[in-house]
């Protein structure tokens, strides 16, 4: 039997989920897309009074979360004509950054950060930012899609003054939808959700609670259906959610997530050693891809 035969996964991430259900169906397994998180708009408005505030008194620390949402500042601040006045802003902040496209924008601007996460989560940076005196200090904190009430309340618990910058901001997804995954959940009419972002994890949970449901999805994701994350964030933020059976790939890959997801289903199987040729082949084929896809947006001099 192939590692994911019979099984069905829903997956809520709306951006290559046509890559993603071949990559299921290469274990055999079936795909239903259920997007949980809608479309992003560049937040012009209020991004701009920020960002010019921030150019004409910097802020003592500047966290930066995400590469695009890095990158979108730095767009944002040449179409104001302020792109040289930003990076010498930058130059003067303490920059502390969350992952390797966040660092690798920074290395093409010559800048390297004061602080950076070892496993690659908001949470960790502030782990490794745990000797700097933040008291009474002003931060800047670079979000992307929406606010994060948790690691705002952390830097105020240290005494830091916390301004979020959000140059990007969320539509959330069509209700029906979101309604009809947390049916599938509390039915188990699926085997498994992959999840790829925290903004997924935030949708889903928010609208079970609202539908009274919240208590019966976490039973049955502990019970019924495999939660699968694309990484540490999105797992973390499961956990914060009170998921606490969760599956994830130590490389933040989408082909990662696939094979680990068919190597866990495959534990509860009697795989033939035909079958598992067959799927060794398959997991060369989608790390592949996910390796080739990797270095075709690799930020240059990474």
């Amino acid at each position: 039997m192939s590692r994911l035969e019979g099984k069905v996964i829903a997956i809520t991430g709306p951006r290559k989920a046509e890559e993603m259900s071949r990559m299921i169906g290469k274990f055999g397994g079936s795909a239903v897309v259920r997007p949980a998180q809608g479309t992003v708009f560049l937040d012009d408005s209020r991004i701009r009074e920020q960002l010019t505030a921030l150019i004409e008194q910097p802020a003592e620390w500047l966290i930066l979360t995400t590469g695009v949402g890095t990158e979108a500042l730095l767009q944002t601040a040449e179409k104001l004509g302020l792109s040289e006045s930003f990076r010498r802003a930058l130059s003067r902040m303490k920059l502390a950054a969350r992952g390797y496209k966040t660092v690798n924008v920074l290395k093409k601007l010559g800048l390297t950060p004061s602080a950076r996460d070892l496993d690659g989560t908001t949470a960790g940076l502030l782990r490794e930012m745990k000797d700097v005196d933040l008291s009474g200090r002003r931060v800047a904190l670079q979000l992307y899609g929406d606010p994060a009430p948790r690691i705002t309340a952390m830097l105020a618990e240290r005494g830091a003054i916390c301004e979020e910058l959000l140059p990007y901001r969320h539509i959330p997804p069509e209700s029906d939808v979101t309604e009809q995954l947390i049916d599938e959940i509390c039915s188990g009419a699926i085997d498994a959700v992959a999840l790829t972002s925290t903004v997924q994890v935030r949708y889903i949970m928010a609208s079970a609670a609202r539908m009274g449901r919240l208590d019966e999805v976490l039973r049955s994701l502990e019970k019924k259906v495999l939660a699968v994350a694309v990484g540490k964030v999105t797992a973390e933020s499961l956990r914060e959610e009170g998921v606490t059976r969760v599956l994830y790939p130590e490389e933040e890959r989408m082909g990662s997530m696939v094979v680990s997801m068919s190597r866990y289903f495959d534990q509860l199987n009697e795989t033939s050693e035909a079958e598992k040729v067959d799927m060794k082949l398959a997991e060369q084929e989608v790390k592949q891809a996910d390796v080739t896809r990797w270095v075709a947006d690799k930020p240059e001099g990474c």
